[in-house]
């Protein structure tokens, strides 16, 4: 089951509640609306039913200790969160541009503008929140402020998303990027990219099914931290201080190595 629907109102970690599998069934049978969202529900009978579940979207559903335990218990496959299609795409990939070649980052602005059912929905503040914590997660750990405080200590990243119907599927990312170089000398950097949004989601949707079933028949399961090439906030044990890799081409690393061993091949790139 990959999970194509539009983003959730955010609901936040609630260790009470979403800390262990008996304490989420316990909220799910109570009908606690508060801190169970429509798609746990859908993520649990997945599971249940010895169904592979990704999470498409931005929402916490399976981003939490109480899935991965099912996960275990079920011995299926999990992934998430939020389809990387667009903006974030881009910015997976150029920041290590940055990155490679310290420079300095000032600030990194990003705007889009989207008119299809998912831009309607982003409108609302409430839904917009859980897309923002996603996109807002890619810079700061590809470009790690407490390793080059210098570089990066004092980034200033802001994400908008602006409901502009007359562009429906057509969606715009904006990104303005102030950087600087040697002996401080400020520069900019322009990025807009003009794209259907269904049209580059799309494949993905068929390669991560594709690829969830192949994780089943080789036996993985759990969080399947190499289908994080796919996604903008990829899934991680935060409650053992694990860090996300969001580095486009370290992910492209971590995908193409994962398919050679359940392909019964030796990995081919090593990561740092």
């Amino acid at each position: 089951m990959v999970w194509a629907a539009s983003t959730e109102i955010f609901v936040p970690y609630e260790e009470r509640i979403h800390g262990t599998l008996e304490a989420l069934e316990k909220a799910m049978k109570a009908d606690d609306r508060e801190h169970i969202a429509p798609s746990m529900c859908y993520a649990y009978a997945a599971l249940m039913e010895q169904a592979p579940f990704v999470m498409g979207a931005p929402n916490t559903t399976i981003d939490i200790p109480a899935m991965w335990q099912l996960a275990e218990k079920t011995r299926m496959p999990i992934a998430g969160k939020d389809f990387k299609t667009g903006q974030t795409l881009v910015k997976s990939g150029f920041a290590p541009i940055i990155g490679t070649r310290c420079l300095g980052l000032s600030g990194w602005f990003s705007t889009n503008i989207l008119g299809n059912r998912d831009g309607l929905v982003l409108d609302e503040p409430a839904n917009f929140r859980t897309k923002e914590v996603s996109k807002l997660s890619t810079l700061e750990t590809i470009l790690q402020g407490e390793e080059q405080p210098d570089l990066y200590g004092d980034l200033y990243h802001k994400v908008r998303i602006n409901y502009y119907p007359p562009r429906n599927d057509n969606k715009e990312g904006w990104d303005n990027i102030d950087i600087f170089g040697w002996m401080g000398y400020p520069m900019q950097i322009k990025i807009n990219f003009l794209c259907r949004d269904s049209i580059l989601a799309a494949p993905l949707v068929l390669d991560l099914a594709l690829l969830s079933d192949l994780a089943v028949r080789a036996g993985r399961w759990g969080i399947q931290r190499f289908l994080g090439f796919f996604l903008k906030s990829p899934m991680h044990d935060f409650t053992q201080n694990e860090q996300p890799v969001n580095h486009l081409f370290q992910q492209y690393t971590m995908l193409k190595n994962a398919i050679r061993e359940m392909g019964g091949y030796e990995a081919d790139e090593e990561l740092d």
